[in-house]
């Protein structure tokens, strides 16, 4: 451990009262650090709090000479010659620690207490003040305050302590002077009668008595602070000083607060975030990023806080997006969701990494070059390449990803390939793209056919038929629609191997179908066309009513004879 950690334990253990303890931390404490003249102080006050005054005056003399001006030094020697009974020399040691501190009001006290023992001769000051309140307060000797002889012979010895000597073979005045010095009373002793009036004989004479030692007050619990604590407190102070500022926007003067605040306390590496904060607003990126480096650095020899570190490097990652390295801001915002995670930060991260694709689609954009790698594309689809000529479409697509083209022909690839999904997904690109590019209507259809999906396969016709407005295609379109008939009518007429009840499943898998057969409308005309075939004929005058059974038909939810 660390001289601050002994100290500390030590100061425990002093707060316990256990000052054997104390002594042996402080003692621990000041082989590592034999210049700390707070160490000594404090060992000075566990040997007096054990009235082992001779060792407390050596500790004070050596905490005296490591700091001549620090008043507590004089302090401590003050006590302890006043327990071995050196009122003179007490005096003279309150005094000089006066010049150096002349309002420390421990001091003053103190060398007024030696002034008044040294005034009332060698009895001192024998029952303080408040010894009848005390008196009061004590369940054992209380009921002396009942017997008025009692009461006069205390108050005769606050007036003249001389006097105590003459009282002193009153069990009852020993009671109390005992109580006095030790905090206790002796149980077989306790409130007894007044005394028999005796004969008046010789007094005896004034037998020399030590001064009572110093009250415990005399002797404070180690609370000093060292430089190093002072200077964390006023670095504190400092530190919220600039947080004002900072909050007003008055960069320049909280700068000058933070680096103060640093330069008391060098371990405090909040002072160092808040201080890249600053530097953020004034659009000193670079300088930002080097004091957040230097905070997490501090930060991890000093085993602070996870959000601090995780703070810093979210500062980083903002320096960097303001610099435009995307790739640094994000390196920088996963480093900072590592050690904490927030929304705010993840957030932060899932934009810059939407806006560094953005900028490298819009980095690779070229039409040109699009052009010609679609074209290559074509020349190698031709010859029946296909992988390669999708990976010249991708090219085209990566290069100019709005022009429908490319998806279409990539989409005649895939399904080349068998890789319907893919081909399916190009195709409904494509027209979201252009949704008069009959081709990808056409291709689409395809690809739908080959999955057997004819009810949508027939579907995908009619809008293409409906977008060739010139009629280029019709030819095209009507083959597909030709083949899907034919499949579905070959179906019907075979019996296919599947059970109404799967066929209903398929069917109702798709939300279209679902939908028309959820209809009450559709499920009313359904009824009747089963029970009145001219009613249903009726119905088929209805164009929405016919395009829904054609849908039905196309799905095999309905078969004709």
């Amino acid at each position: 451990m660390s001289a601050e950690e002994l100290k500390a334990k030590g100061n425990e253990a002093f707060s316990a009262k256990n000052y054997e303890k104390a002594i042996e931390l402080f003692t621990k404490a000041i082989e590592i650090d034999p210049t700390n003249h707070v160490l000594y102080s404090n060992m000075s006050a566990c040997y007096a709090s054990l009235k082992q005054y001779d060792k407390a005056l050596e500790s004070a003399n050596k905490t005296i000479e490591l700091k001549k001006d620090w008043a507590k030094g004089y302090s401590r020697k003050g006590a302890a010659l006043h327990g071995l009974g050196k009122l003179e020399e007490a005096r003279d040691t309150y005094q000089e620690g006066l010049k150096h501190d002349p309002n420390n009001a421990q001091l003053k006290k103190s060398f007024d207490e030696v002034e008044s023992a040294l005034d009332n001769g060698p009895f001192g000051k024998i029952f303080p003040d408040d010894i009848l309140v005390k008196i009061a307060l004590n369940p054992q000797l209380r009921p002396y305050l009942d017997q008025p002889d009692f009461v006069e012979k205390v108050k005769a010895i606050q007036a003249d302590p001389k006097q105590f000597n003459a009282h002193l073979q009153d069990d009852r005045i020993k009671n109390v002077f005992m109580y006095i010095l030790t905090g206790s009373v002796n149980p077989q002793s306790g409130p007894q009668e007044p005394p028999q009036p005796q004969q008046p004989q010789q007094p005896p004479q004034p037998e020399e008595h030590k001064p009572p030692e110093p009250q415990e007050y005399d002797i404070p619990e180690p609370t000093e602070k060292t430089e190093e604590e002072l200077n964390k407190e006023k670095s504190v102070k400092e530190k919220e000083l600039g947080n004002t500022a900072y909050k007003k926007r008055e960069f320049e003067e909280a700068l000058k607060h933070y680096d103060k605040a640093w330069e008391l306390d060098p371990t405090n590496a909040s002072i160092l975030t808040n201080k890249a904060a600053v530097l953020f607003e004034q659009e000193k990126y670079d300088e930002c990023i080097e004091t957040c480096e230097n905070a997490i650095e501090v930060g991890r020899e000093h085993r602070v806080d996870f959000k601090l570190i995780a703070r810093a490097y979210g500062r980083i990652g903002n320096a960097y997006y303001k610099l435009d390295k995307l790739d640094e801001a994000i390196k920088y915002y996963q480093k900072s969701l590592t050690e904490h995670r927030t929304p705010d930060t993840l957030k932060k991260l899932n934009d810059t990494e939407k806006l560094k694709v953005k900028k490298e689609k819009e980095a690779y954009y070229n039409p040109e070059l699009s052009d010609k790698a679609r074209e290559e594309g074509n020349e190698l689809f031709k010859k029946n390449d296909f992988a390669n000529a999708v990976a010249k479409y991708t090219e085209a697509i990566k290069r100019n990803e709005k022009d429908p083209r490319a998806y279409s022909n990539r989409a005649a690839c895939y399904t080349k390939l068998m890789a319907y999904p893919e081909a399916l997904k190009d195709c409904e690109t494509c027209i979201s793209l252009d949704p008069t590019f009959v081709k990808a209507y056409i291709r689409k259809a395809a690809v739908e056919f080959s999955k057997k999906e004819y009810s949508k396969c027939m579907e995908t016709c009619d809008a293409a038929l409906k977008h060739d407005t010139t009629g280029q295609h019709a030819a095209e379109i009507a083959k597909q629609t030709q083949k899907c008939r034919e499949a579905m009518w070959q179906s019907n007429a075979s019996g296919s191997q599947e059970s109404t009840e799967e066929t209903l499943r398929k069917a109702a898998s798709d939300p279209e179908i679902a939908r028309i057969l959820q209809d009450p409308v559709m499920q009313q005309i359904l009824q009747q066309s089963q029970e009145d075939p001219r009613a249903f004929k009726e119905h088929l005058k209805n164009p929405t009513v016919a395009a829904n059974i054609h849908k039905l038909i196309n799905a095999g939810v309905l078969r004709t004879a």
